[in-house]
């Protein structure tokens, strides 16, 4: 079984989101953001009852050309086996549900699921497909070994 396109699972999401918003308001309000939404994108099979990758954030709000200013996003990757490997935060973003893309010139935070690696930035562009991130300004990186793996003399 063939699971839909990603990208069309999250702009029904948000879409989904911003409709219940709608209705929950008074009918004399428009359509202005959604709260909470998230998006879930499974591995292919034999895995594909496992999460790959959740897109969320506490708020987004329709913006022309069918972009999202997303408030609190949220990227998590898991493995197959369902261990979180990366999670990658920002106060604030402009999402591109259509193309997979999510940048913008505020902070950044990405580390791994145990928290032993960690990098922050201004500025960055997340492109979905291929996975890659480019974090433009004031990169910092910090790597911690776990402590049961140092040998102190």
């Amino acid at each position: 079984m063939k699971h839909p396109d990603h990208r069309m699972n999250l702009v029904l999401a948000v879409t989904l989101a911003l409709a219940a918003t709608a209705l929950a308001e008074p009918p004399t309000a428009s359509l202005q953001s959604a709260t909470k939404f998230s998006s879930v994108i499974y591995y292919e099979a034999p895995h594909q009852q496992q999460m790959k990758m959740r897109v969320s954030g506490a708020t987004a709000t329709p913006l022309p050309g069918g972009l999202l200013a997303v408030q609190q996003l949220k990227i998590e990757r898991f493995s197959p086996n369902g261990k979180l490997d990366q999670i990658v935060t920002a106060p604030d973003c402009v999402y591109d549900p259509i193309n997979g893309t999510a940048t913008s010139p505020g902070p950044l935070k990405l580390q791994t699921g145990d928290g032993n690696y960690r990098v922050t930035g201004d500025g960055f562009l997340w492109r979905q497909s291929g996975q890659s991130l480019t974090i433009s300004n004031n990169v910092q990186t910090v790597i911690e070994a776990p402590s049961e793996k140092i040998n102190v003399p």
